[in-house]
Parts: C-alpha cells; structure tokens; sequence
C-alpha cells in the first residue's frame, strides 16, 4: 500500500470501528432498525475500502459478520445481549487487523485463534434459525393502491466508483421489489468531455416503482451507499408538503425551477417536457412563466410551485460557504507548535534588545510584532486542542463489559465531554482513568444484593465529569459505592510502617496513601482491580502530566477523584519574578494579585498574614530554596490561586508577564517538586517555572504548623 492511503485506511477504519462499537452499545438499550443499519453500513463500508486494496483478512472476516447483520437486520436473528458481545468481540478483532495494517503486517493474522472462533460464532448464526423479533413486523406494509408507484431521487457521490460500488447495480436490485415505471438520468453535472474522470461518477437519477414494499424495505436496498448518495423517497399520493419539504432541503448552485421540481418528484420529466413544449407554442411576448403553466395545466400544485421558487430566490441572495476539513498529520502540528515557540522566543529577544537600545520607533513595531505573534500562539495551540469526549467515549465499552464480568448494574453517566485541552494530554488520559474507573466498578460499586440490603438503588452510578477551571481542566471520577474506610486505609499504613502508630493525619493524607506503590486494602485482588493497586501509577501519570490528584469520600455514600491539569503543555502566558540575580516564573492564570509587603502585616518568621482583614498563608521562596534571607531590601507578595485555595509566594522583586515556551526538566531537578518545568527568555537565559500546586500545598502545611498557630 502506498504510505498516504496506508495511513488514511487506518484512520477512517479505526473511525468507523468507534462508529460501531458506539452503536452495538446502543442497541442493547434500543435494538431499533436503524441502529442494525448502521452497524451493518460501518462493517460494509470497511469491507469495500479493504477490498480496493486487496486486504483479504479484513474482507473475508467482515463478508461473513454481514451476513449474520443482515439476518438482524431482516429480523431473522433476535438482538439480544449476547448477540451484541460477539459484535463486539468482533470489532475488537477488526481493530487488530487494523492496527496490523498500521504496522505493514496486514499478511499476517494478530490473532488467528480467535478469529477462528468468531469466524465458527457468526457461521453458526448465519445459518441456525434466529427467533423472530418485532423488527420483522416493521418490514411488513399494507399493500398499495395499483396506480400508485414510488418516486425515487438518487444522487451518488463522486467517489462511489472509487470504492468498488456500482451505482446501476442498486437500481437494478429494485426489481426484486417491484416494477420500475421510468428511470431518468440526470446528466447536469458532467464536465466537459476533457475533465472527465473515468473514475469518478457524475450521473443522477430519477425512479419510478410500483412496489408493496415498505419505505423502510425500499430504503436498505441503498444501505451499502448509504453513505455516498443522496437519497428522497416519496411514496405514493405523495402529499404537497412532502415535496414542499425536500424542496427546502435541497441545496447546491442555482437551478432552474423546472429541475427544483422533477429533483423532488413534485414531476415527472416528461411532464416537464410537456409543459416547455406548451410554453414554446405561446407567443413570443406573450409567453407564460413556466410556474403558471404547471399549475395551470394542473401537473404540480401551486404551493409547491411557491416553495420551489421561494428555494431559487433564497439561493441567489444567499452566499453558501463551504467548511472544508483537513486531516493534518500529529507529528507535522507537533512540528508546527515547536516553531512558534522558537517564534515566540526569538520575538521576545528582540523585544529585549529594542528596550535596551531604547529604540521608541523599534520598539512600538515590535510591540505589534509581538501581538501578531501571540495571535499566532494562540491559533497553533487551539489546533492541537481536542474534546476530553475522545476520551470519555471509550468507556461505555469499558463500563459494559466489567459490569457483565461481575454481575453487576451499572448506569455511566458522562457530563462535561465537550471541554477541550491539549491532544498529547489526552493521548496519555486513558490509562490512569481507566485504573481509577475499574478499581470503581470492582471494588467501589456494591452487587445488586448488596446495594438493596443497605437501601440503595439497585442500579449503581458512575460518572465521568470535565469542567474548566481557573485556567485548568478538571476531571471528576466518582461513584455512589461502598467508598474508602479511612480508618481501614490508615491502619493498613501503620501494620506495614508506612507512618508511625498514632499518627495526626487529616482525612485528606490517609486517603493519598492509597497511591503508595503497591498500597491495598482490598481483601480480594481480582484480576481487575485491587482498591489501590496500580494507583501508584495513576498519581505518577498525572504528576507527569503537571497536574494533580485529590480524593473525596464518604463511608457508604462512594468516592470522587478529582484530578486537575493544565490545558496545554505547549506554551503559556507567565510572569516573570526574580530572586537575587536567578528569574523564575509563574503561570500567569494563577497569579491573582501583586502587593509590596509593607501594605501587608507581616513579620519575621510568621506563616500567615492578614490581607484587607482575611487570613492568608504565605511562604517566602527563598526558603524554598534554601537561600538566606535578603537583609533589609524590600520583598513584594504575589497572591496565587489554585482552585479555591489561595495563598502568598514572597519574592525579591518584580519583572512582568511572558509568554512561556516550556521546556522539560533534566534529572537535576526531578527532586524538586517546586519546579515543574523550565523555559527560555529571550535574552538566551533559562528560568524555572514553579509548580503552584506545591506553593500551595507547602504555605498551607507550614501556616497550620504549631509555629503558625501561636502567632
């Protein structure tokens, strides 16, 4: 395979496995028609673009999950649970055939045993009677008066012949379903004779069927093209605001009222012909509008000559503008974000440099230099944001399946999927968030028995929430389950000596134990989860991610875990403090305010101050680390949030605001949790960026330390 079509197979088949796997899920709630559809179009629709590349795995195993689709489809096979885990089992494996292809060995089988056991499932269900469902009396429909016939609009895409489909083929199919009365082609969109593809399909067509089938019946003869073609069916005695109705659907360039009309079945072609033919006879001056001449020889209903002509005008005032989307390579937007920031920086030296030169001219065409260059930042960036749902949406799965293991009923409720953050963020999401979520169904969710006995809903909860929040993103796991002892999880520390006997720890330190390596308290590990196992690398994962992870509980009621990150690990808006000659700085969305100390009061040692009458603990970041005190000079305060906590970080002076590229940190700095990355300035120097997170955590541990309480 060609390197391009290679990796535009594996993207759009790995869509369309997401498609499916999403509406196999649907079915065991509603096993409506119309979702068998499209599980059947997303398997069909694999086959064909497999089968344009000679991929033999792929055609040969979805060939026969189509026939056992089908037999759902028809109503032959009932939709059960069971049917709906072979499914599945079944795009689990198509996903191995993918990811195969992905890596140059689609010759080879992933995983030739089971695929000879789905291959045995599905033979058996596309031969074994299935038991009839109510999807079978959906098909059936009343029988049709003899004069009346079905109208057909087709319109296929101009890749249809790309992918092996044969347009005149589905035509030809509807005379298992009837009579065709005409079949008109509509030739208005071929090129001229030099442009023309050979490849590409350029025809419409207009049919007429006398049938006693269903719409629905008539409609899934077109389901393997569902997807490219165009298709209005409208049945016989066709009411007026039917055709009203397709005429507004309709869009594209300006047509000829006469077209607008046959297109929607409102008439025939040769009722057309019939009626330009009377409109030539006409005198010259004389000459009726061909609106007035259909309905005055009573060939369409004057409402739907008014509708068709409304649709025209409304086409001519109005500007159609065309949204086109573009696949781009992640490594080529990587790319593009590492050159803005080298941009950003290059931008920010000569800024520098015009102020040093004390250049005004320079310095005000820098300035919008510098605005476009932030403009531009800020595009880059929004590009590689995506919604935190890419993530969300892979649970149901996950949910569905661990809750049939276990014998359990668990309801997934997902809030929030909308709210975007940085791509590679939400490439390394899933694993800590699956640990978290399997640990919930397994161990935080009770059984059904259990959960009746203590007065519970039968049906447990789990949901999934993401929100925005003081410029981060926050995601909330949480159940409605047994939730953590602590009295159980700081006893287990103390048995294995992880704190001493008769430790103070507040509620929020006994539950972070649980992220020690190896840390348990489930009395039974299951395959599954173990409540704590592996939660070691959730926190190590989320630490990596520069964001953090808090736990709230309730004895019986459940558990949340609520980890906060920030929105990108590209670039960020930062501002710029100083300590003696070294630069640090801090994530400008956190800092909320900048006072000189003596508006404050504060003195020597004290951990708290008073801010306008409110209490604020504060830590000094020369203590943090460990330099001596700067005699005499004058320290300001720079108040930073994180969340609804707030606390003061005092600095030797004040420089400004930045943008920030960031740059990870070398084994030098990994034992310095104050320290979350670094960045370059524009004058070529380094500077740290501090972890707020750890600002706030360390000036709230030393403000309720016995020193600060005697204060």
């Amino acid at each position: 395979m060609d390197p391009s079509a290679r990796s535009v197979f594996v993207f759009e088949a790995r869509e369309l496995l997401a498609e499916m796997e999403r509406t196999l899920l649907q079915l065991e709630q509603d096993d409506s028609s119309e979702l068998i559809n499209a599980a059947f179009r997303a398997a069909h629709t694999i086959k064909g673009a497999a089968g344009l590349f000679d991929l033999e795995l792929i055609t040969s195993f979805t060939q026969v999950l189509e026939s056992v689709l089908e037999r759902a489809r028809s109503g032959q096979l009932h939709v059960d649970d069971s049917l709906v885990s072979i499914l599945l089992s079944c795009c689990d494996y198509l996903g191995k055939l993918v990811s195969a292809i992905e890596a140059r060995s689609e010759s080879v089988d992933p995983d030739p045993e089971v695929r000879a056991r789905l291959l045995d499932t599905l033979r058996a269900l596309s031969h074994t009677p299935g038991r009839t469902s109510a999807l079978a009396h959906v098909a059936r429909a009343p029988a049709l008066e003899a004069f009346g016939h079905w109208h057909l609009s087709l319109r296929f895409s101009a890749e249809v012949l790309q992918k092996g489909l044969d347009p005149l083929a589905f035509i030809a199919h509807l005379r298992e379903l009837g009579t065709i009365i005409y079949a008109q082609t509509h030739t208005d969109g071929l090129p001229r004779f030099d442009d023309m593809d050979p490849q590409r399909c350029y025809l419409g067509f207009e049919v007429g069927l006398r049938s006693s089938a269903s719409r629905q019946r008539i409609e899934s003869a077109f389901d393997f093209v569902r997807d490219d073609c165009q298709i209005q069916i409208l049945p016989p005695e066709a009411r007026v605001a039917e055709y009203i109705q397709i005429i507004r659907s309709q869009s594209g360039s300006r047509r000829k009222l006469g077209e607008l009309l046959v297109e929607s079945g409102a008439m025939r072609q040769q009722d057309l012909e019939q009626a330009l033919a009377l409109q030539e006879q006409q005198a010259p001056g004389q000459r009726s509008r061909l609106g007035e001449v259909v309905v005055s020889q009573q060939l369409v209903a004057a409402p739907v000559v008014a509708a068709a002509l409304t649709q025209q005008k409304q086409r001519d005032e109005r500007r159609v503008q065309e949204q086109h989307i573009v696949k781009v390579e992640a490594r080529k937007l990587d790319q593009l974000i590492n050159l803005v920031g080298e941009l950003v920086i290059a931008s920010e030296g000569a800024r520098i440099t015009a102020a040093r030169a004390a250049n005004a001219e320079l310095q005000e065409s820098l300035g919008r230099v510098g605005q476009f260059v932030e403009q531009l930042r800020d595009r880059a960036l929004a590009m590689r944001m995506i919604a935190i749902g890419e993530v969300f949406t892979r649970f149901p799965r996950v949910v569905r399946d661990v809750s049939k293991e276990l014998g359990k009923d668990i309801q997934l409720v997902i809030t929030g999927a909308e709210c975007e953050l940085d791509k590679s963020m939400v490439d390394q999401l899933f694993d800590p968030l699956l640990h978290i979520v399997r640990n919930a169904l397994d161990h935080g969710i009770e059984a059904v028995a259990e959960r009746t006995a203590q007065g519970k809903r039968p049906q447990g909860k789990l949901r999934l929430h993401a929100y925005h929040d003081s410029g981060s993103i926050v995601i909330e796991i949480s159940d409605d389950g047994r939730g953590l002892s602590r009295d159980k999880i700081l006893a287990k520390a103390v048995q294995r000596e992880l704190v001493p006997a008769g430790a103070d720890l507040s509620d929020a330190q006994v539950y972070q134990l649980i992220f020690l390596p190896g840390f348990s308290t489930a009395e039974q590990v299951t395959g599954l989860s173990g409540r704590g196992v592996g939660m070691d690398v959730v926190k190590r994962a989320v630490e990596q991610l520069r964001g953090e992870i808090d736990i709230a509980t309730r004895l019986g009621r459940g558990t949340r875990f609520r980890i906060r990150l920030p929105l990108t690990l590209a670039i960020v808006d930062g501002f710029q403090i100083a300590l003696g000659d070294s630069t640090f700085v801090l994530p400008l969305e956190s800092v909320v305010e900048c006072i000189g100390m003596t508006q404050v009061e504060a003195a020597g040692t004290q951990t708290i101050m008073s801010l306008r009458g409110e209490p604020l603990p504060y830590v000094r970041l020369r203590e943090v680390f460990g330099m001596p005190p700067l005699a005499g000079a004058r320290e300001s305060l720079v108040v930073v949030a994180h969340g609804a906590r707030r606390v003061g970080v005092v600095v030797d002076r004040l420089i400004g605001d930045m943008q920030a590229v960031i740059k990870p940190l070398g084994q030098l700095f990994r034992g310095n949790r104050a320290v979350s990355s670094s960045t370059i300035l524009g004058d070529g120097t380094v500077a740290l960026i501090l972890d707020v997170p750890t600002l706030v955590a360390r000036a709230e541990q030393a403000s309720s330390s016995p020193r600060a309480r005697a204060v």
